[in-house]
């Protein structure tokens, strides 16, 4: 006899992607899923290896290369960009600017000004890259004692980590779900 298999198609009513995704909700840097799962991990700080002398890259990568050897079990590397509001740092070269008497300095300012007017315009998105290394687990011992040797073997590795924070966690999710739009989970708006 012929085995026969029906395609099952789902579809879903909302056109939001917050309302299919099985998020239960996100607290304590982590995201508790509909399943019992929770989603955790760190944040990396970038570091150019590239302007340390040889010797030194070779020992980061060997070191990287025996952290990423001693994870046994299923993690994520995610690469993600947060946009960046530089209108702080615009104020702040304004302040210098009018703070400062010498021209020459003044003059370099005003160079700082108007590149930073230039990466406001609309062809330029400005954003800051962020690491992270993420995983699923439903123990929270567990996840207390990954996050804790996560950060501690890429600092082994001459590497800063922390745990992700909820807005990193938004923003993640806002990267992926919704394409770098920034959205309000749960912002109930006056009328």
């Amino acid at each position: 006899m012929a085995k026969t298999e029906s395609k099952k198609t789902i579809t879903y009513d909302s056109k939001y992607t917050e309302d299919w995704v099985p998020i239960k909700s996100i607290m304590n840097g982590m995201v508790q899923l509909d399943n019992g799962y929770y989603v955790t991990g760190v944040k990396i700080e970038p570091k150019n290896i590239f302007i340390m002398d040889q010797g030194t890259q070779e020992n980061v990568i060997f070191n990287l290369r025996n952290f990423y050897n001693m994870i046994d079990y299923e993690f994520w590397l995610v690469v993600a960009d947060r946009p960046v509001d530089i209108n702080v740092y615009l104020a702040n070269l304004q302040l210098q600017y009018s703070k400062t008497p010498n021209g020459a300095i003044r003059k370099i300012i005003v160079q700082d000004i108007d590149k930073a007017n230039m990466f406001m315009g609309a062809e330029y998105n400005v954003v800051d890259t962020e690491y992270f290394i993420l995983f699923k687990e439903k123990k929270m011992e567990i996840i207390g004692k990954r996050i804790h040797n996560l950060i501690a073997a890429l600092a082994n590795c001459g590497i800063n980590a922390s745990q992700v924070s909820n807005s990193d966690i938004r923003m993640i999710l806002d990267n992926f779900l919704n394409g770098g739009t920034t959205t309000n989970f749960g912002t109930v708006m006056p009328l």
